[in-house]
């Protein structure tokens, strides 16, 4: 009846606590543990698809630049096609975290949202090499893969969305003319052919495909926009 009375932790012995300590601590290790591993075979997988692309990839290309074994491979994700998954799902939260935090950053001014919004497509966080070819080679099996094609969607649906929003509010701002929802989708596959014209490595640099951005911006939103002098940095 005594020990009823109170909570089972104050009946616990000076000696018994470190060890329940001790035991929450190697869960959360091991926690730790299989999310790292998980997050190196996704950059493994990233590494492959942009070495071999997406046919050739293979589980055992993908342990290997983990450097782990198959069976580490199998235990976390079971199947190529689920790694495969999880890591487009990475990459789309990754780049849908990414430039949703740039255009918080960038204050109330349509202006300087949208200039963010253009600027983070080119950050070398999102835009290496590597990141670049592994979206194509999803992008090159959106068609046939329906699991590929709505994780892409959803994106750049939510993508889209924003940016007419604020292309709208420049429309009335400035007063011009065009159609919001047509000039968004010129700007969006603007962007996806610069992101194209990187991967193919052709001697386009990250900054000057920038710098082309920017001097869309300033030949639609002229009140709005100042072409600036390019600067030369490849994507790595």
């Amino acid at each position: 009846m005594i020990a009823a009375a109170f909570p089972r932790d104050e009946l616990m012995s000076d000696t018994a606590r470190p060890r329940a300590t001790q035991a929450d601590g190697s869960q959360k290790g091991r926690k730790a543990s299989k999310e790292t591993r998980r997050q190196q075979l996704i950059e493994a997988t990233i590494d492959s698809l942009a070495k071999r692309g997406y046919s050739e990839t293979t589980l055992a290309d993908i342990a290997d630049g983990a450097e782990m074994s198959r069976g580490i491979v199998n235990f976390h994700f079971e199947s190529k096609e689920k790694l495969l998954v999880a890591t487009l799902q990475f990459m789309t939260e990754e780049y849908a975290g990414h430039w949703e935090a740039t255009l918080e950053k960038a204050g109330v001014r349509p202006s300087d949202q949208l200039q963010a919004l253009v600027a983070a497509d080119f950050d070398r966080k999102i835009c290496t090499r590597r990141k670049l070819a592994a979206w194509c080679a999803f992008w090159g099996e959106a068609k046939s893969r329906p699991t590929y094609k709505a994780l892409c969607g959803a994106q750049d649906r939510t993508y889209q969305v924003t940016m007419q929003s604020i292309v709208e509010i420049l429309k009335q701002e400035g007063g011009y003319s065009y159609d919001s929802a047509a000039l968004t989708l010129a700007m969006c596959a603007m962007l996806e052919g610069l992101w194209f014209r990187l991967m193919m490595d052709d001697g386009l640099t990250r900054e000057a495909a920038h710098q082309s951005a920017g001097s869309f911006l300033a030949s639609v939103f002229p009140k709005h926009f100042a072409e600036t002098a390019p600067t030369q940095e490849r994507p790595t």
